[in-house]
């Protein structure tokens, strides 16, 4: 078996610009820019680009995108983040993840032509991310976004050939906005005049706002519920868009907003032009997609060593209310008992996640995220699971935590970790 990889060294740069660029939140374009006239603007030497932003979803349909494209032959690019396990999960060539030494190289080039300017963690590690794909053939770029959409240090493409906003709820209100209208106005900066976009399921608020923005700059917007929709027929995905019906499989991604998740890309891929995938790489890219994290069964590591026979492991980042719901709605479709391990930052709701829970959780355990300063601490979590009148225990760590939930459970059961991609990467990073 060949050695694992080392990643010392991109690991060392990163903590550099991470240490000298902090992960502040400062919503602009001009610093992102500035660094890409000076890289020589590869932002300007991609492939086509499909552009995604949203609160729930975007790495999802983004996955699935992937797959169906790639079934079809097509040599695809992929920007997502955060990372889970490892920051080269971020940039995706057509080859594959980039490699270490590739990516030491570009890191140290921004930094270069950066200086000594002031600039945050993700422009720069973006600009990077660019100069990547710029330099590798490649038919389609998928490009999500990191936060928002209109200031956010992706939005520097004039003219994707495709725009796709998934639901958009309450997040991230501290740098967006603290209305549900604000926020969709920002989501919505990532339209361009004459671009086609593809928008998921919205409440009336949301829409009224993309709506407006698109009638302003010339935007052919194609809505699901409207203009295409989706729903379970037996055992297949029945998918109607602009009056032509088909039948594909349903995804291996588990949970209805999956396949809530499935009909929009399956929207967005009829609308990719010349680069739509065929009929047979749609139906075969909706099957395979994987996407880690999100309602992810674990079958191998140390805690899934030490679960009772008849029990089994699931693992989920998402942090927010609609969130919350989509496990409700999981926990809703299946008999086992439901016990939660979470763990939260101290910029989320916490007590917004788990209200649409309460209703299916036997037991709750709160473990602080390691290695995490912005983590509640277990006491801290525990107390919010309180506030929405649930049962909750803090514990030290995940396997104290879990061995309590099986302890104290009457039979089998489902143990669900939840609350941050940040506490799922870390689970993934032992058990994958």
């Amino acid at each position: 078996m060949p050695p694992a990889p080392s990643f010392a060294r991109s690991d060392q740069v990163l903590e550099s610009l991470n240490r000298l660029h902090p992960k502040i939140i400062d919503l602009s374009l001009g610093r992102v820019e500035r660094l890409l006239a000076r890289l020589g603007n590869p932002e300007r030497r991609l492939p086509p680009v499909v552009h995604l932003a949203g609160t729930n979803g975007k790495g999802s349909v983004l996955a699935f995108l992937r797959a169906m494209l790639e079934c079809d032959g097509k040599r695809v690019q992929a920007y997502t983040s955060p990372h889970l396990v490892r920051f080269h999960e971020r940039i995706r060539l057509a080859s594959g993840l980039i490699q270490e030494d590739a990516l030491l190289a570009l890191l140290q080039d921004c930094q270069k032509a950066n200086g000594e300017e002031p600039i945050t963690f993700f422009e720069i590690t973006t600009a990077a991310a660019f100069l990547a794909f710029s330099r590798e053939a490649a038919d389609v770029l998928l490009l999500e976004v990191g936060l928002g959409g209109r200031l956010d240090a992706t939005n520097v493409i004039d003219e994707p050939a495709l725009s796709v906003i998934t639901p958009i709820t309450m997040d991230h209100m501290q740098y967006l906005g603290d209305s549900i209208e604000a926020i969709a106005t920002e989501k919505a900066g990532i339209l361009k005049p004459g671009v086609p976009a593809v928008v998921g399921r919205q409440s009336d608020a949301v829409l009224r706002v993309i709506e407006r923005r698109a009638e302003e700059i010339g935007v052919p917007l194609s809505v699901q519920g409207a203009d295409f929709s989706g729903w379970v027929e037996g055992q297949g995905l029945r998918f109607r868009d602009q009056g032509v019906e088909a039948l594909y499989p349903l995804p291996r991604l588990t949970g209805a907003h999956q396949r809530e998740n499935a009909v929009l890309a399956l929207a967005a891929a009829a609308r990719l032009g010349s680069l739509a995938p065929g009929e047979s790489a749609r139906r075969r890219g909706i099957e395979q997609a994987r996407w880690p994290a999100r309602l992810q069964q674990l079958r191998q590591g140390p805690l899934v060593e030490r679960l009772p026979s008849r029990w089994s492991l699931w693992l989920d980042g998402g942090h927010n209310a609609a969130a919350g719901q989509a496990l409700a709605d999981w926990a809703a479709e299946v008999e086992e008992p439901l016990h939660l391990i979470y763990g939260m930052l101290n910029t989320k709701v916490a007590e917004d996640f788990l209200r649409p829970l309460v209703p299916h959780v036997q037991s709750l355990q709160a473990v602080a995220i390691p290695g995490e300063a912005n983590s509640l601490d277990p006491e801290a979590a525990a107390a919010r699971a309180r506030a929405c009148g649930i049962t909750a225990h803090p514990r030290a760590s995940l396997l104290e935590a879990m061995e309590a939930a099986v302890k104290n459970a009457g039979g089998p059961g489902r143990v669900l970790i939840c609350g941050s991609l940040y506490l799922a990467g870390r689970v993934l990073a032992d058990h994958s």
